[in-house]
Order: C-alpha cells, then structure tokens, then sequence
C-alpha cells in the first residue's frame, strides 16, 4: 500500500509533514510515525501500548534511510484515550511488562519483517518486474539463435545474410543454464518506439554471394525458424493454414522462409509485420507490452520511379517502394511476386510496427504462450493423470490383496510349524515356499556388488534431484519465461544431492562388507556424471565444428566441471563417510556359509520374462505425458504443467514399487534367493520401455539426413533413459530390500 493513497483509503490515517516527532492521530485506536524521507509509517495488527512504542522506535531506525518510492501502511491498536502521549503510556505499561511480555515478541518479529521487506515489491514469479515503457521510448528486441526440429542444430542469427545492428552484434547477459541449452541472444537493427507506428521502414539491403545464396536457401530447406524477444516474450508466428485462415503458433519462432511446392525454389522472408500488444495499468503513466507475434512475408521490393540502391547511401531509407502502399500495413494479400533467394539477388529488408491495446495483464501475458491458445486442451492431461491414478489404485489393490493374503497364510504356517514335534517335522520337509531360503535370501549379490551400490547410490540422488527440480517448477520459479533456470536448478539440485548418493551407496557396501570402500565412493562420484561429461564433450566438439550455438564456450565448461569437482564430489565423499560411521543394516535372519542352489523355474517364473513384463504397466501410467514432455524437449515447444509432471512422477515411482515387489515375492516363493539384481532391472524395464518409445516416436521429427542429428538425438536420449534407470531401479531395490525385512522378521527361524 503506497503510504500517499492511505488517506484516500483510510481516513482516519494522518499523513504527518516531516518532522521528527511522533503523531498521534485524533481517532482512537490508530497512531502513525513520520520518517525522514517525507513518509509517514503507520504500524498495523501490535495490540498493546508498550509493544506500539517500541515498534515506533524501531521504526526509526529501519526506514530513516529508506530510499524506496514505497513503503508499507500499518496500524496499531491503543486501547487507551486518543491524546494520551507515548511517554505516558511508557510509564502505565512498566508496572504490567510481564503480561505484554509475548504481544511484545510478536511485535518485534512483525515490525522486523516489515523492516527486512522495506524495499520489496511483489511482481509475477515466473518472469521479471514489469517495465513501464513512456509513449515514444525505445523498446528493444532481442534475437536469439535460430532453430530447427528436423536438425536439433541452434545457429546463430547472423550467420545468414540479415540486417545487422550498427556497430555489429552485442550479447546480451546470459545465465548458465541459457549457453547449456544452446540460446544466443544478441541485440537487432530494429527500432521500436512505444506506441509509435511504422509503415514498411527499410532496415537493409543485402545483395547474395553464391556462398550467402546456397547457405540461406538449405536453412530454409531444414525450415530453420527466427526467435524474437521483446521485453522478455518470445515472438509469435502468424500464418495462414492450408484453408486460408490465420493461425497463431506461440512457441517455436516463425520460419525464415518456404520452399515452393512446384518448383522447389527458396523464398526469404523479408518483410516482417511486428505486431505488439500492449496494456496500461491503473494509476501508471507507462505502458506495458503483453503480446508479440510476428506475420513473416515474402516480397521483392522495387523503388519508385526505377530507382537503385547502392544499400548503403542514406537516400535508400527514405525513397519510397512500388510494392508498400503510403499509409498502409502491409498485407501478404497485396503481395505480387516472392523474394528468390539466387546468386545476385539484391534483397530489401522492411519491416512495420503495428501496436494493439489489450486487456491482458501483465501477470497473464504468458498465458497464451503456455497453453498455445489452448491448442491442446487442459482435459488432456487431466484424462492422463485420470489414467494414471486409476492404474495406481487397481495394481495396488491387485498387490494388497495378494500379498496379505499369501503372507498371512504363508507366515501363520510357517509359525505353526515351529510348534510342531521333531517327528512331525520331517512329515512336512517337503514344504516348500520363501521360508526356506531365509539363509540365503541376505546374501549379498554374487556377481557386481559394488556396481549395484553405485547404481543404487546414483538413483537415489537423480531421483531426489529431479523431485525437487519439478516441485520448484511446478510452483513457479522454473517457468519458461525464466529461460535456462530449469537447466541451471537441475546441475545446483543435482550437485547438492550428492551427499545422499555417498551415504545410500556406502551403507549398502558395508551391509554387503565390501573392503575397497574408496573405490565404491570414487564410483559413485565419478560414473554417472562421468559418462554424462564424457558424451557431453564429445558432442560439443562437433557442435563446434558445425559453429552451432549449442557449442558450449570452454569458459562454461570450466565452470560446470569445477561445479562437479569442487562440489558434488566432496559432498559425495562427506556422505560416504558419515554412511560408514552408521552400524550394519540389520537383517531379520543369518546368512549360511553355502549358497542353497536355486531350482529350474518354470518359463513364467525366469527372471528375464519378468524384468520384461515389470515395466509395462509403469509405463502405461505415464505415457501420455511422457508425449508432451518428449514434444516439447525435441520440437521447441514451451512445457509448463509441471504440476501434472510431478503427479506421474509419483504415479511411475510408485508403480514400479509395487510391480517389483509383487514380482519379487513370486520369485522368493520360487526359491530363488537371487532377488538383489532382480529387484533394480525389474524396477528400471520402464526406462528400458522410453527407449524404445523413443525410437518410434524419432520418425515424428522428420529428421535430416543428417549423421549428427541422430547421434545428438539417441545419445541424449540414452543419457535420459540411463538416468530414468537408475532412479527406478534404486526405488524398486530400495522398497524390496524393506519388504524382504519386514517379511522375514515376522517369522520364527530356528
């Protein structure tokens, strides 16, 4: 509340002139305190007179250097008569200072809140503070890299024959997590003024070299698309359909030009029609822009009266063209013949500002952008979720109702047989069931023991560090509008969680008494992450010689790798140490000195069938997200409902709990001790199942012919589904280990 509106709103409030006294205001039950600056604090919701007095003085002292355009309206409540002075309710209150003792501290905690908060102003979380632009400023647009579906290979804007600012391009500031993901964003030539109109400026001309020709022409073929920024929103594309009506694409940019269908030739788009949106807020002198979109248009300008421009005298700029009518915007319709893109062809760069008033507030303006203008409609995803809980209630009931009924059964028997006699014993050695391997069902895995506690250690922290990574975007502080910040809160997350994968790993290693402890840690510091970065590098190194802006600078490198070594490893290691400080984890029953041999299983009952049916009821819960979340990692397209992402997150983990429990079970009633390995590749069948998924769903990109896109395409998507792995099958070993305990510690063994 803006301290000037307070007597409008309230007015019992006096807005005092500066001095350094304080007020009392002729009303009961209010005061206010002026500060140094022209403002008057009033102190709101501290019941009691001591407790008034005192946040008065520390009122003083937090805003007497208040340099702030704002400050906070508050109040306080006096029960006493209105002209008493603050000195005498000092003296009045002493004698009761035991029972204003908690009012007191409650006031003090208020008043240092407001203090710590003097200078904040709320804004939209998701994106920046809101800038008012004056009638006639400049508003600057921003070019980013230009992308393409079909090749995944980001280049930069200016690498094309396009206007160029004066002076060259400048990049703009970047976070990390914008050069990771590949963004450029650089200054334009484009000058937009608020409010101001303009009508078929010329920005350029660029005459092609066969080189520029033939580049610009296989963008267009490879249907690279330009990525405009104003004022923090990406630019939209406006189009015509196949039937001739206009479509607005929000997410993606718009295409620098078409190939024809008759003849195959490229066309360049050099005309754009900039098209902003803008809306004023009650009370402000500025506006604020709350839509851009772009209508690309292709025309071969020609100057009035048969006029040739050099491109470079200032008479070309204000010369007028044939092709622009004086007054008007252009329109695609008045359009006589498309800009070639050919050797020798001299191309007129022209552009128009068109503004618009809209009623979108500034808050909501990435709305459209988030939903495409509800191009795909919220029940979609509400139907998957739909879906996927009811696929968690039924397997879950499926599980309750098979395993307390066996398990009752099974342990009811088993601890009635111990109160049989001997003779009566040896009737019933024919019994068979997951009772009889209790000496062996704690063995450690006789094959990779170490390997499965780095794998279980390196889930554990992926999968902490992806439920947080989604929990912080699905309130907001990881929205598209904040571009690279979901990258960038993925490696802090991920870095941070390392000290759980020492711990998880270390305990199991010393559960299993493995001796080459520094080893096991070493691994679980370095092997996941380590083959990201190896895998990382090398395609960065061809990225570079393909001068896309996906190429990592050496500078981020160094950063991400001093992240890695300075960080994430010491904190592996300090977790490693206080999981070898904790005692054995405790197991129900003893382990025999040899192994019981395991007997043949029936075709159902083979591990392998069951590793392979595990995964598909997990993945069947969360396909249908899964499309939308490989949509918009691979074709441009803004992700926001992270919300429902962090329901089938859930849904997947849990699924594939239960399955791996319910599998193991069988496999236990089966004698089949051998439960460890089993437990982690019957719970990771789902990343398997994504793989696959991924191979199919690869035809939907329509991808180039080019090698490098489908390295870069199937060894991220390997790196993804390795990680999905992990996580999985550390949440199925983890919830077996715990139900093998419980089950066996319910039993009586001799």
């Amino acid at each position: 509340t803006e301290v000037e509106a307070a007597p409008r709103r309230h007015p019992e409030i006096v807005v005092s002139p500066t001095n350094r006294t304080s007020n009392i205001v002729r009303k009961p039950s209010k005061i206010s305190y002026p500060t140094k600056n022209n403002r008057t604090i009033s102190i709101l919701g501290i019941r009691g007179n001591f407790a008034c007095w005192q946040a008065r003085h520390v009122f003083r002292e937090a805003f007497s250097d208040n340099k702030s355009s704002r400050c906070f309206a508050v109040y306080c409540t006096i029960p006493h008569a209105p002209d008493t002075h603050p000195n005498t309710i000092l003296s009045t209150e002493r004698s009761s200072l035991t029972m204003t003792t908690l009012r007191s501290a409650l006031a003090k905690g208020a008043v240092f809140t407001m203090a710590v908060l003097k200078t904040c102003h709320g804004f939209y979380v998701p994106g920046v503070r809101p800038h008012e632009f004056l009638p006639g400023e400049d508003v600057p647009m921003k070019v980013n890299a230009m992308t393409s579906i079909h090749t995944q290979l980001p280049k930069d804007y200016y690498r094309l024959p396009f206007c160029r600012p004066t002076g060259g391009p400048k990049m703009a500031s970047e976070n990390l997590g914008e050069f990771l993901t590949g963004n450029k964003i650089q200054n334009s030539p484009y000058s937009i003024n608020m409010l101001r109109e303009v009508n078929c400026q010329v920005l350029c001309q660029v005459t092609l070299t066969k080189v520029e020709a033939h580049s610009l022409g296989q963008h267009i073929k490879y249907n690279y698309h330009n990525n405009w920024i104003i004022d923090n929103l990406p630019g939209a594309s406006v189009g015509l359909s196949q039937g001739g009506m206009t479509l607005k694409h929000y997410a993606g940019g718009f295409p620098i030009g078409f190939i024809a269908r008759d003849t195959k030739e490229a066309f360049v788009y050099n005309h754009m029609n900039i098209i902003l949106e803008y809306h004023n807020p009650e009370g402000k002198e500025g506006h604020r822009v709350v839509g851009f979109a772009v209508e690309p248009i292709s025309v071969r300008h020609r100057y009035a009266g048969g006029y040739v421009w050099d491109g470079e005298s200032s008479e070309g700029f204000t010369k007028p063209l044939d092709t622009c009518m004086t007054g008007e915007h252009m329109d695609r319709g008045n359009v006589v013949e498309f800009q070639r893109v050919a050797e020798g062809e001299s191309i007129i760069y022209t552009y128009d500002v068109i503004w618009k008033y809209s009623e979108t507030a500034w808050a909501s303006r990435w709305d459209v952008y988030l939903s495409e203008d509800h191009m795909v409609p919220a029940q979609v995803h509400w139907y998957s979720i739909t879906n996927s809980i009811l696929v968690v209630l039924f397997l879950s009931l499926l599980v309750v109702s098979i395993l307390v009924r066996n398990l009752r059964r099974d342990i009811a028997g088993y601890n009635a047989l111990e109160q049989l006699t001997d003779e009566e014993k040896e009737e019933e050695q024919e019994e068979s069931g997951w009772k009889l391997i209790h000496a062996d069902v704690f063995r450690p895995p006789s094959s990779w023991p170490m390997a499965y506690c780095i794998l279980i250690g390196s889930g554990t922290q992926i999968g902490v560090c992806g439920l947080a990574t989604i929990c912080l975007a699905a309130v907001g502080f990881l929205s598209p509008a904040r571009r690279g910040s979901l990258m960038t809160a993925t490696l802090v997350f991920y870095m941070l969680c390392g000290c759980l994968a020492g711990y998880t790993s270390s305990r199991l290693y010393k559960s299993f008494k493995g001796r080459q402890w520094q080893l096991c840690t070493l691994f679980t510091a370095t092997a996941f992450p380590g083959l990201c970065f190896i895998i990382f590098i090398f395609f960065n190194t061809i990225l570079a010689f393909f001068r896309s802006t996906a190429s990592v600078p050496f500078l981020d490198l160094v950063i991400v790798a001093a992240m890695w070594c300075c960080i994430s490893i010491p904190l592996v290691f300090l977790g490693a140490y206080f999981g070898y400080k904790e005692d054995y984890i405790t197991f129900p029953t003893v382990t025999s000195t040899i192994a019981r041999a395991i007997p043949q299983p029936t075709f159902f009952m083979k591990p392998i069938v069951g590793i392979g049916l595990a995964g598909m009821v997990p993945f069947a819960a969360a396909y249908v997200e899964l499309f939308f979340i490989m949509t918009s990692l691979w074709m441009d397209q803004f992700y926001y409902v992270f919300g429902f992402t962090l329901v089938v997150y859930l849904i997947l983990l849990i699924t594939c709990a239960e399955v791996t429990v319910l599998l193991c079970y069988y496999q236990l009633c089966a004698e089949n001790h051998r439960w460890w390995w089993f437990s982690f590749f019957a719970a990771a069948s789902p990343a398997m199942y994504t793989f696959v998924y991924s191979i199919f769903w690869f035809r939907s990109l329509e991808a180039s012919k080019m090698l490098i896109t489908y390295m870069l395409y199937f060894g991220y998507m390997f790196l993804i589904c390795f990680a999905m792995l992990c996580v999985t099958g550390a949440v199925g070993s983890l919830t077996c280990l715990w139900f093998i305990r419980k089950i066996f510690g319910t039993i009586k063994v001799d």
